[in-house]
């Protein structure tokens, strides 16, 4: 499980393009956990926690336009889109049931996933959910951002600024290369519009978790700049919205 050698990668074709899925196989009848990462990052966020679950298979991917996911990407894709690309993987993949475990926008693809075909997970792990809609200031002060993507340099210190918390920059700071070297990836125009898709376009979603029938949990960052979700355990840990990578044990 812990030689990379095991891990198994392939692509599996979504209504929004092609996904880069990373499977680390056991022979187990435990049921397998799939992880999601947040915007910006990619399959990696979950290594910390993958390295240690190694009674069961885990699978994680590449959200669309990010890591490996970027070929035959749809254009106009939505949070709705994300829901319908998770059940098609587990559909491809002949899973019934997971436990499912997200970060941020990871988090919100399963919520909608889940609240639509919730006998498709056991259980479910929110990690930093945002499930409010966009203020009008904070599109306002996206729309300031974007204008600043041709500093990139200066756009991504200003974005792990707000990702990680300040605390969490100051203590590691190799934080900031692991943001660089997944942003680096990403034009001008996609990040606008993961940005949309993701964050400014996103509906208020509180009660998809009032109603929610799967069992779940949620973790948030003490630093993190998300409400704390309702009617959901919550665990807070050290860190801000990214608090994946500094509490790797906890997650």
């Amino acid at each position: 499980m812990n030689n990379p050698a095991q891990e198994q990668h392939q692509f599996i074709t979504t209504s929004i393009g092609n996904i880069a899925v990373y499977i680390n196989e056991v022979a187990t009848t435990d049921l397998p956990i799939i992880f999601l990462h947040g915007v910006y990052f990619d399959h990696h966020l979950w290594d910390h926690q993958i390295e240690h679950l190694n009674h069961r298979t885990t699978i994680a991917i590449d959200m669309p336009l990010h890591g490996n996911s970027r070929t035959s990407i749809s254009s106009n894709w939505t949070l709705d889109d994300c829901a319908i690309m998770l059940l098609e993987i587990l559909d491809s993949l002949h899973l019934k049931q997971v436990i499912a475990v997200g970060h941020s926008w990871g988090s919100m693809t399963i919520l909608r996933a889940a609240s639509k075909f919730p006998q498709r997970f056991s259980s479910i792990g929110f990690c930093n959910m945002p499930f409010l809609a966009a203020s009008k200031k904070q599109e306002s002060i996206f729309a300031m951002q974007h204008a600043l993507l041709m500093f990139r340099n200066f756009y991504t210190r200003q974005t792990a600024k707000f990702l990680f918390g300040k605390s969490s920059l100051k203590n590691n700071p190799m934080l900031l290369n692991q943001l660089k070297r997944t942003m680096g990836v990403l034009t001008k125009q996609q990040i606008i519009q993961i940005d949309e898709a993701v964050i400014i376009k996103a509906k208020d979603v509180t009660d998809l978790i009032r109603n929610l029938t799967v069992k779940a949990i949620a973790i948030k960052g003490k630093e993190d700049y998300v409400p704390i979700p309702p009617r959901i355990k919550i665990i807070v840990v050290e860190g801000g919205h990214v608090s994946p990578l500094k509490n790797h044990k906890r997650c």
